[in-house]
């Protein structure tokens, strides 16, 4: 970073942060400490809560960013019929209340949920509105249903509730490469060509 100028590290916000701290004299010594603990944790690789229901959540934020809310806001304006529009917070209420005693029972992400595949080749279960598809290459129909189970804790309308709001996740669309990935992947492999070429 000192061969920088201020000028040259406006790329990014980490290349102004770098000149920053290399300007103020400031050493970042926990960084190798930070890269041992990040090394040792365990990913399981499991569909965590908060990661499958992340758009719905986007969704819902993004209307109330610009003023919209459960009670004043007309749902046929977004797409959504009245039902969607409000399992939206009912369903996210519901999910928050639901998840100590879903994992209280030993159900600690979505991918130790029950689930129900349909082929292909048979109708949909569900789908999904065009304004809450997680990306554009996504038709919408869904062919897994993940089952909230009967569980101490949880009662029969949280349950329902849970059930509903999950059948707005957009299974589909988080099976499908993202186009941050698909860049990545590509890259990799172009890199990958070069390293062959150079031998």
């Amino acid at each position: 970073m000192e061969l920088w100028k201020w000028d040259d590290a406006t790329g990014d916000f980490w290349s102004r942060l770098a000149k920053a701290l290399q300007q103020s004299n400031i050493s970042v010594t926990w960084a190798e400490q930070l890269d041992i603990r990040l090394a040792s944790v365990h990913t399981t690789g499991k569909l965590s809560w908060a990661a499958a229901t992340r758009y719905i959540r986007e969704f819902k934020m993004r209307i109330e960013r610009i003023g919209g809310s459960r009670l004043d806001t007309d749902p046929e304006v977004w797409g959504l019929d009245q039902t969607t529009w409000e399992l939206m917070w009912a369903g996210e209420a519901a999910m928050r209340k639901s998840i100590p005693a879903l994992r209280q029972a030993g159900y600690q992400s979505i991918s130790d949920l029950p689930s129900i595949q349909q082929s292909y080749r048979e109708k949909a279960l569900v789908v999904i509105p065009p304004a809450m598809r997680l990306c554009a290459t996504s038709n919408g129909e869904q062919r897994v249903q993940v089952l909230i189970p009967v569980v101490q804790g949880l009662s029969q309308k949280q349950r329902q509730l849970m059930q509903q709001y999950f059948e707005l996740v957009d299974w589909q669309g988080l099976k499908l490469p993202s186009a941050e990935r698909r860049q990545r992947d590509s890259l990799k492999s172009f890199l990958n060509l070069k390293m062959f070429i150079k031998e």
